[in-house]
């Protein structure tokens, strides 16, 4: 039987601290938590069954291991790129590039996108699915949503509201936290624990995902509780989809925030109508 490739990410965070050297740096460079990088290098260490660092009080150095597979995902992820960007040939004429997660398209554009279509029917819109804050270094994009903290999207951002975490659940599971399974998205600097010590309450995950749209998508089928962003569940409590398991908020060190090419008129359309959209109260 042939192994199974480890996720690219994995291959990524590896990639990222073995030429920093740092799992800290690593994670500033691609848009994760330091803890999200270590997590994802020794995922890829447990998987190949070898050590690529030896860990330093101060620093990572590579084994031998670590110095032979370096090179081989760098090549190998400089093609990935190469690849990626030979399809960029879409008619530019009346196009509106939107750089987003997938969790941002499904849960915060897509549900009121048509109201925006009907009203300028000659623009046509390109999505181009990113996830972590230097992935929009690489793409050229008229409208950019990134995750992040304020210092990695930079201060022409502005922050989508409302922020913070809140635990949803299907209204039709029955339960309670204490006895439901609870949904964790990693790679994020805020989840159950912090979340916890807001609401006085110790949770232990069961269920982990990489994405909120992902952990929104499991409760939403009544796979327990998902804690997740507030504006990107929005949608979900106001169509009934999803309902507060518990009262508690948990501030968020990061958050979805937009910036636009502000030469681009329909760009700024586009911001002001989105930012309309999701100003409305969800209490």
């Amino acid at each position: 039987m042939v192994k199974a490739l480890p996720p690219l990410a994995w291959f990524r965070a590896f990639e990222a601290a073995a030429r920093q050297l740092s799992f800290t740096a690593a994670a500033a460079e691609i848009g994760m938590t330091q803890s999200a990088v270590s997590q994802h290098v020794r995922s890829l260490e447990t998987s190949l069954g070898v050590a690529l660092f030896i860990r330093h009080a101060r620093g990572l150095s590579l084994t031998d291991d670590g110095r032979k597979l370096l090179p081989q995902v760098g090549s190998a992820l400089e093609t990935l790129t190469a690849a990626a960007r030979a399809f960029e040939t879409v008619p530019t004429e009346n196009v509106l590039t939107i750089a987003s997660s997938v969790s941002v398209a499904q849960w915060i554009i897509s549900p009121y996108l048509s109201e925006f279509t009907n009203s300028h029917p000659k623009i046509r819109l390109r999505f181009l699915s990113t996830i972590w804050p230097d992935d929009f270094h690489t793409v050229r994009a008229d409208i950019e949503i990134p995750f992040g903290s304020q210092k990695q999207v930079g201060r022409d951002a502005v922050m989508l509201e409302p922020n913070g975490l809140i635990a949803l659940k299907s209204p039709t599971l029955k339960g309670t936290l204490a006895t439901l399974p609870l949904i964790e998205s990693v790679g994020t600097s805020d989840g159950w624990k912090a979340w916890g010590e807001v609401a006085g309450e110790n949770p232990k995950p069961e269920i982990f995902v990489d994405t909120y749209g992902a952990a929104l998508n499991l409760a939403v089928h009544g796979n327990g509780v998902a804690l997740v962003s507030k504006v990107l569940a929005r949608h979900a409590m106001q169509m009934g989809q999803l309902v507060l398991a518990h009262a508690a908020v948990v501030p968020c060190k990061e958050g979805y925030y937009l910036r636009v090419n502000e030469a681009n008129s329909t760009a700024k359309q586009f911001r002001d109508w989105l930012l309309g959209k999701i100003s409305i109260s969800i209490e």
